[in-house]
């Protein structure tokens, strides 16, 4: 049988969950107020509609868009694009950082290099992506791959590195082989570190993506981003900003998913 909580414990866990309850509905009050007053202020003309919009012309947009069959087609063509380079970039960027890891040669070596890409404002080399892939979903897939790759390999490089050396050291001397303690402590020690990378992972490949629309989309939201300022539809800019914020909201909460089924806290 369990041993049943203490009252001290049942109060803690109490206010916890008023405490969490009490955070999302601040949220949503604070959300709920700045759109009310963006749409009250529109409206008084306080602020200038046509360069501002306002949340119930975006709303009018987002429909148009979904009537038309336009907002399916944009929204699958960039969370494609994004999830393949999230995806590309987590598993080359932890690969490489493990082989960084196992051989302290190679990391001195390759590490400025690698502070380089990291610097390397990457829209610098869209002109050349673009030739090397061509104006179309390669190159966008390959710039979103390019900013998120390097972020990973450093992220997840500092966590193998910050593994417990004296853990690293008992298990040497136990007669464990590098393999061994790569798999039943490394790796292991370092899957928050893991998250963390997905975390910063999920901003990184929708920046990559939607900067790789800017250059060569034919559509996708980075596309009608563009085209809306183009032709001065600023709502359609501005829905198309509150359609990849959703979009990365729930990309996000799945990361934050996934790290509550992996790490029991």
């Amino acid at each position: 049988m369990p041993n049943p909580l203490s009252k001290e414990r049942k109060s803690y866990l109490k206010k916890q969950k008023y405490n969490k309850i009490f955070i999302t509905v601040a949220q949503f009050l604070i959300l709920t107020i700045l759109i009310g007053l963006w749409e009250l202020f529109a409206r008084l003309n306080i602020i200038d509609s046509f360069l501002m919009s306002s949340p119930s012309q975006i709303s009018k947009t987002i429909i148009s868009l979904f009537k038309s069959g336009e907002l399916g087609k944009h929204i699958f063509t960039t969370l494609y694009e994004t999830l393949l380079g999230f995806f590309i970039a987590t598993a080359l960027g932890t690969i490489i950082a493990l082989m960084l890891w196992w051989s302290d040669f190679l990391r001195k070596v390759l590490e400025p290099y690698i502070v380089v890409l990291n610097s390397l404002p990457k829209i610098a080399l869209g002109p050349i992506i673009i030739v090397w892939f061509g104006a179309g979903t390669k190159s966008i897939v390959f710039m979103a791959v390019l900013i998120t790759i390097i972020v990973t390999i450093i992220t997840m490089l500092n966590g193998f590195l910050s593994t417990d050396s004296g853990k690293i050291l008992l298990m040497r001397s136990l007669g464990a082989s590098k393999v061994q303690i790569l798999l039943k402590l490394v790796l292991p020690s370092s899957l928050e570190t893991f998250i963390s990378s997905l975390k910063i992972n999920v901003g990184m490949a929708w920046i990559g993506s939607i900067m790789g629309e800017y250059l060569v989309s034919k559509q996708g939201i980075g596309y009608l981003i563009v085209y809306g300022g183009q032709v001065f539809r600023l709502d359609l800019v501005m829905a198309s900003t509150v359609i990849l914020c959703a979009l990365a909201s729930l990309m996000y909460l799945g990361v934050s998913l996934l790290e509550k089924l992996l790490i029991k806290k």
